[in-house]
C-alpha cells in the first residue's frame, strides 16, 4: 500500500510536469497544421516545396536541440544538487556558445539552400520554392538555436509553465505572421460588410518567412524570461562569461551523441525522402502531410520525456538512483499509455485529419491509408521517446544514438528500399512502423537494464 502510495505521488509530478511540455507541444503541432492547410491550399506543387526540404530543416533543428541539451542536463543535475551559483555559470556559457554554434548553422545552411532540392531529385517544378524556403529557415538558425536553449534551460530548473506559454504564443504568432505573408491582399466579408485583409502574396516564401519571424519574437521573450525573470537563474552583472574547460567538455559528451543521433536519424529521413521523391508530386506531398498528421499523435510523448529528463536529471543530481529510476518507468507507462490512445483516435480520424490539410482528392486518399498504418506504430515509438528523455536526464546519450543507427538504417531505410518499388508510399510507411517497433523494444530494453543510473555529470 505505502509503495503504491508514492507510485500515484510521483505519478502525479511526473503528470504535472508533463502538461505544460505536452501543450507546447500539441500547440506547436496545430500550429504545423495550420500552417500545412495555408501552404496546401496553393496546391500540391506548394505543399511538396516544402515536404521537399522539410527533413533536412528536421536535421538542423535536432542539432540545435542537441546543442541546447548539452549544457541544460548539466543545469538539471546542478539544480538537483542545489547549486544554484554553478547552475548559473553553465547558463552563461552555454548562451554564448550556442549562439556561435547558431551562427554557424545558418552559414552552412545558406551555403546549401540552392543546389538542397537537386541533391534530393526534387523536380524542378518545386526545387526553387524549396530553396528559397530554406534559405529563409537558415536564416533564423541563430533565434530557433536561443529559443531552443534558454527554453530548456528553463524546463531543467523545474519552469515548464513559462517556455510551454511561450511556445504557443509561438503558435499564435506563426499564425498571424503566415496569413499575412502567405496570401496577397483580400477581402473577408462579415455581417455584410467587406474588410480587408493586408497580405504580402509571398506564397511558400511566405511561409518560411512568417515561421521565421515567430522564432524570433519568442527567442527574445524566451531569453528575457531565463536571464531576468527566473527565480533560480535570472543573471546578475557581475557573473563571468569566461568559458571554463569541465563545463564545456560534459557539454560536449553530451551533445556529440545527440548530435550524431539526430543526424543519424534526419539522414536516415533525407534518405527516406529520396527514396520518396521518384514516386511523384502526389507521393512527396502525402509524405509530408502525412508526418504532420501523425506529428500531432507522438507529441504528447516528447512532451512527457521533456518531464522525464527535468525529473531523472534532478533525481540523479541528489543522488536519488532509484527515484530516477521510479520517475522514468512511470513516465514510459504514462506515454505508451497516452500515445496508444492518439494512435486508436488517429487511425479512426485519418480521412478529416486529411481533409483538413488539403483539397486535393489523391493526396487524401493514398494520405489516409500511410496514417493508418502508422497508427500501430505509436505505442513502442511513446517507448522510445520518453525512455530517451529519461536516459538524457541522466547523462546517457551514446548509446540511444547508437541504437537508432542500428535501427533507422538497418531496419528503416532498408526495408523501404526494398519496399517502395513494390508498394510505393505505401511500403516505406510499412518500413517505418515495423521500424518503430523495433526501436521502442530496444530502448525499453535499455531503460530496464538499468546501467544508465550510474552516470553523475556534476
Amino acid at each position: 500500500m505505502k509503495q503504491i502510495t508514492k507510485d500515484r505521488e510521483l505519478l502525479r509530478r511526473v503528470i504535472t510536469l508533463s502538461i505544460p511540455a505536452v501543450l507546447a507541444q500539441v500547440s506547436s503541432i496545430i500550429m504545423q497544421y495550420i500552417d500545412a492547410a495555408m501552404v496546401g491550399s496553393l496546391g500540391a506543387k506548394a505543399t511538396a516545396a516544402i515536404g521537399l526540404v522539410s527533413s533536412t530543416t528536421w536535421l538542423f533543428g535536432g542539432l540545435c536541440a542537441a546543442a541546447a541539451a548539452g549544457f541544460s542536463v548539466q543545469v538539471a543535475q546542478l539544480m538537483g544538487a542545489g547549486e544554484e551559483g554553478n547552475a548559473r555559470k553553465v547558463l552563461r556559457q552555454a548562451l554564448l556558445c550556442t549562439f556561435l554554434f547558431g551562427l554557424g548553422l545558418m552559414t552552412l545552411g545558406i551555403g546549401i539552400s540552392r543546389p538542397l532540392p537537386l541533391w534530393l531529385r526534387g523536380e524542378a517544378e518545386v526545387a526553387k520554392n524549396s530553396t528559397r524556403y530554406f534559405f529563409i529557415y537558415a536564416c533564423a538558425l541563430p533565434a530557433i538555436q536561443l529559443r531552443h536553449t534558454a527554453g530548456n534551460m528553463l524546463q531543467c530548473s523545474g519552469d515548464m509553465r513559462t517556455p510551454s506559454q511561450l511556445n504557443i504564443l509561438m503558435c499564435f504568432l506563426d499564425i498571424l505572421f503566415n496569413s499575412l505573408l502567405i496570401f496577397p491582399t483580400r477581402s473577408l466579408c462579415l455581417m455584410g460588410f467587406s474588410l480587408p485583409i493586408p497580405g504580402a502574396g509571398l506564397g511558400v516564401a511566405g511561409a518560411a518567412l512568417g515561421t521565421a519571424l515567430a522564432e524570433l519574437v519568442t527567442a527574445l521573450l524566451m531569453l528575457y524570461a531565463v536571464c531576468f525573470r527566473s527565480s533560480s537563474l535570472r543573471l546578475s552583472a557581475s557573473g563571468s562569461w569566461r568559458p571554463e574547460g569541465r563545463c564545456l567538455k560534459t557539454a560536449l559528451r553530451l551533445s556529440l551523441p545527440m548530435a550524431l543521433e539526430h543526424t543519424i536519424l534526419c539522414g536516415a529521413q533525407i534518405a527516406g525522402t529520396r527514396i520518396v521523391a521518384p514516386l511523384g508530386t502526389v507521393s512527396v506531398a502525402a509524405n509530408s502531410l502525412g508526418v504532420t498528421a501523425e506529428s500531432l499523435c507522438y507529441m504528447p510523448g516528447y512532451g512527457i520525456g521533456a518531464a522525464a529528463t527535468t525529473l531523472v536529471g534532478q533525481s540523479i543530481g541528489a543522488g536519488e538512483e532509484k527515484l530516477a529510476r521510479d520517475y522514468a518507468r512511470l513516465s514510459v507507462l504514462l506515454g505508451m499509455g497516452i500515445m496508444t490512445c492518439t494512435g486508436g483516435l488517429m487511425f479512426l480520424g485519418a480521412p478529416f485529419m486529411f481533409s483538413l490539410l488539403t483539397p486535393d482528392p489523391a493526396i487524401r486518399a493514398l494520405g489516409t491509408r500511410i496514417l493508418r498504418i502508422e497508427a500501430f506504430a505509436e505505442p513502442m515509438f511513446a517507448a522510445s521517446i520518453v525512455a530517451a528523455g529519461a536516459l538524457r536526464g541522466a547523462g546517457d546519450t551514446l548509446v540511444p544514438g547508437i541504437l537508432n543507427l542500428a535501427s533507422m538504417w538497418g531496419v528503416r531505410i532498408t526495408l523501404s528500399l526494398y519496399l517502395a518499388p513494390r508498394l510505393g508510399l505505401t511500403g516505406v510507411w510499412l518500413a517505418m512502423c515495423i521500424e518503430l517497433c523495433v526501436r521502442g523494444i530496444l530502448f525499453l530494453a535499455r531503460l530496464l537494464r538499468g546501467r544508465w543510473l550510474t552516470e553523475r555529470l556534476v
